[in-house]
């Protein structure tokens, strides 16, 4: 496939194997851009919820489905993106995302009803999935050189993240003057940059032997994933029941389906002998474990800032900015020291470090710990971004050229899945530790159901404990407090437990691992 006249062009037997020029570069800033508003649209609802509810009244279950469904699809359908990118060009599939995020975020904008609401989340989550699997395996095509590979994968890691990390401070400041509806309005301008800009920036990719699409597989992927998130999403809530197991084990049993199918296909949508490669595999494995600890971890802090220490949500997202720059740095980081060693030494310290702002964490008390959670926050995300980018350089380096689109979709499926697992597993520890200790506060004769809601969830024993008399409220509401407290340091210790692991993992599993210039190993 060529591309549009005057546009950089990649031939389907891939582009010259020299450094990137200007336009490379300039390219790489449409790239992240997108990455920034599929990753913000994740996070930016969070204090846009009230506002919402008061316009639209949704019901419970239809406000969880605004907040859920754009994550469920977008984790769904990246690997069918990825693989729908290897075929029809990765570049076109970029333009129809575009084209389809910035559409639905009008849609959503100026909804009337929860459905239409929920529906254009839908739409934005499948856009999203058309999104993201391409920003990556682009970038496997316009960067050739090491280095600039590497300096360019730590820029397309540092839009995800900060995007994620930016959701709540955009919305924070937008509802601060405008509607609800002006955190999705924002995506629109950006979108139409993107569609002006990347048929001129971008060069257009796909398979020299394209495929015939698996439209089966392809299903069985999206009822593999969605099941498996929508059960991780209930335990997080709490919700440990027979339909959230369920829903996990009948994901991952269409999962082995999906699997099996693939090692059979001539023409699959992942090719399964990536995961013979230890280096890949590996990679895929460690920064599912970084996204599985670090979300977990996020949403617990911020539960902590707002409950806990009680301040606003805007202010409570201004104090992520630290933890944003140190991830930067980590980034900056590991690119230097990437050049002089190998990318074992560099995992393998980003997750030592990445343990140890966990550690620091686990200093956190009831009364202020303020200080001590924005330290380990950036201590761990400054550890996270020595990790995810020489993890994802692995995943970029080993997979050849003709199915990058497919080993992205991987790579940010596993992102994915662990900060979902990581939601529901960290926040499952923390919840489990608060039930079993603020049973002490709850005062005798408290009629069942306050008592009830008092032990699901820590605000909601806040509420309760302002509708008692005195001593009894104040009792309920430092119990409840320092319940969450202690949750949040089991979870935290337990982050770092794992983190250590993992690094013993990689230092054995990537010990004999180096990244050549032209993306294959030595």
């Amino acid at each position: 496939m060529t591309g549009t006249p005057g546009a950089p062009t990649a031939q389907d037997t891939g582009a010259p194997h020299g450094r990137a020029t200007y336009e490379e570069w300039l390219g790489l800033v449409v790239i992240v851009l997108c990455c920034v508003l599929v990753a913000m649209d994740i996070s930016v609802l969070f204090y846009a919820v009230p506002f919402v509810a008061a316009d639209l009244t949704p019901s419970t279950s239809e406000l969880l489905w605004v907040m859920d469904i754009y994550g469920f699809l977008l984790a769904g359908l990246l690997i069918t993106m990825g693989a729908l990118g290897d075929r029809i060009g990765r570049r076109r599939l970029l333009m129809l995302g575009a084209a389809g995020f910035g559409a639905a975020s009008v849609l959503a904008a100026y909804s009337d009803s929860p459905g239409m609401l929920i529906a254009s989340r839908a739409l934005l989550g499948v856009a999203g999935a058309t999104l993201a699997p391409s920003t990556l395996s682009l970038i496997r095509n316009m960067f050739h050189d090491e280095g600039q590979r590497r300096a360019a994968i730590g820029v397309w890691t540092a839009g995800f993240a900060a995007g994620a990390m930016l959701g709540p401070i955009t919305a924070g400041v937008l509802l601060e003057h405008f509607w609800w509806g002006s955190v999705f309005l924002v995506n629109v301008p950006v979108m139409l940059l993107v569609l002006a800009l990347g048929p001129v920036l971008l060069p257009e990719y796909r398979s020299p032997s394209p495929e015939r699409f698996d439209l089966f597989g392809a299903a069985l992927s999206l009822a593999a994933v969605l099941p498996v998130v929508y059960g991780a999403k209930r335990f997080a809530e709490g919700h440990a029941d027979a339909r959230a197991v369920g829903a996990v084990l009948a994901g991952i049993a269409v999962g082995v389906l999906f699997v099996q199918r693939q090692r059979r296909s001539a023409d699959p949508l992942i090719d399964t002998r990536l995961f013979r490669d230890r280096a890949f595999s590996t990679a895929i494995v460690t920064t599912t474990v970084v996204q599985f600890a670090m979300l977990g971890m996020m949403m617990l802090s911020s539960q902590y800032a707002l409950s806990v220490l009680g301040l606003r949500p805007f202010v409570a997202s201004l104090w992520q900015l630290p933890a944003i720059l140190t991830l930067f740095a980590g980034l900056a980081t590991a690119g230097v020291i990437a050049r002089r060693v190998r990318p074992v030494f560099v995992v393998c310290a980003g997750l030592v470090v990445a343990s140890a702002g966990f550690a620091v964490m686990s200093l956190v008390d009831s009364d202020d710990g303020l200080a001590v959670v924005v330290t380990g926050a950036a201590v761990m995300t400054f550890g996270v971004g020595m990790v995810v980018l020489l993890a994802t350089d692995v995943v970029v380096a080993t997979a050849p050229p003709e199915r990058a689109g497919s080993a992205s979709a991987l790579s940010e499926t596993s992102n994915e899945f662990g900060g979902a697992v990581g939601i529901a597993m960290l926040g499952s520890i923390a919840l489990t530790v608060y039930r079993q200790e603020v049973d002490a506060s709850i005062p005798p004769g408290l009629p069942t159901a306050a008592g009830d809601a008092a032990r699901s969830t820590l605000q909601a024993a806040l509420e309760v404990a302002r509708s008692l008399p005195g001593p009894a409220g104040k009792a309920l509401e430092q119990g409840g407090i320092d319940a969450f407290t202690d949750g949040l340091r089991v979870a935290a210790l337990t982050g770092s437990a794992i983190l250590l692991a993992v690094a013993v993992v990689a230092a054995i599993a990537l010990r004999p691992v180096r990244i050549a210039p032209q993306g294959g190993k030595e």
